[in-house]
């Protein structure tokens, strides 16, 4: 998600790295699957297409997220969108 406004960030506290769909009431960071699949969520809903582009879509823009860089998350594993595929979804936007 794009981090723009302050009510964009976690809690609204702009120097969070996080989003507010990222972290729970109490500021914790969600667990992997969690964030990974209410990416595909929002990503069907809000561009269309079937589940199995939306993961791919969702799991290369995690995987280039800083926090999950080293972070051992199985869902993360797999088929990510090409470029091109992410650009296109991103304008769909």
């Amino acid at each position: 998600m794009p981090l723009e406004k302050k009510e964009d960030f976690a809690r609204g506290d702009e120097n969070s790295e996080f989003c507010l769909h990222c972290v729970n009431a109490d500021g914790s960071v969600k667990t992997c699957e969690e964030i990974f699949n209410g990416g595909v969520e929002f990503f069907i809903t809000a561009i269309g297409g079937d589940r199995l582009m939306a993961e791919r879509i969702v799991r290369k823009n995690i995987n280039q997220l800083p926090y999950w860089q080293n972070k051992n998350c199985a869902i993360l594993q797999g088929e990510e969108a090409t470029d091109e595929e992410f650009a296109e979804a991103m304008k769909k936007l």
